[in-house]
């Protein structure tokens, strides 16, 4: 696992990340709890998420009812600031949906910004998307530090979180661009 320094030294690399057209770089569809399948391509749903994925029936504490809260519909991480952590093969265990090479932080990504996905509209919710203890577990705790420091929160280097607007398709290597 990196350490905290190694990790120090790749936030360049992370910020020359594009912030006018980004592309996907991987897709993970979450069927169950510890269960990720990697796609080529994905329906996103305004009501129903990504297709297939276990956001529509999980219990959320986030929400009155426990119903699944719309503002954590779907998540995107930096695919640099994953490629950071861990090799290619352990990006879906970060338990992320979509892992783009776009600058996702706060500055150019404000909560509120409407993305263009594959044919797929989002925007950029609220809630932030914070490093926890499964984070941790996964890739140690100078990853959680590093995601969850002054400058992890404004690079959202743990990623965020979105809601669908307008259903649509997504694959591998479309584009990100700002509606």
């Amino acid at each position: 696992m990196a350490t905290l320094d190694e990790l120090e030294a790749k936030l360049e690399h992370v910020r020359a990340a594009p912030r006018d057209r980004g592309r996907i770089e991987l897709i993970v569809r979450r069927p169950s709890a510890g269960e990720r399948e990697v796609l080529s391509e994905a329906e996103l749903d305004r009501d129903r998420g990504l297709v297939g994925d276990r956001w529509i029936s999980k219990p959320s504490r986030h929400t009155p009812d426990g119903s699944p809260n719309p503002e954590q519909m779907l998540t995107l991480m930096n695919a640099r600031a994953i490629a950071a952590l861990a090799e290619r093969d352990r990006w879906p265990i970060a338990g992320d949906q979509l892992f783009v090479d776009f600058d996702l932080a706060e500055a150019s990504l404000p909560p509120g910004t409407r993305l263009s996905i594959g044919t797929a509209v989002i925007e950029i919710s609220k809630k932030p998307h914070t490093g926890c203890a499964k984070f941790t577990e996964r890739f140690g705790s100078d990853a959680t530090k590093w995601v969850n420091s002054e400058a992890g929160r404004a690079l959202h280097l743990r990623g965020v979180n979105a809601r669908i607007l307008a259903s649509g398709t997504v694959r591998v290597g479309d584009a990100i661009v700002r509606v």
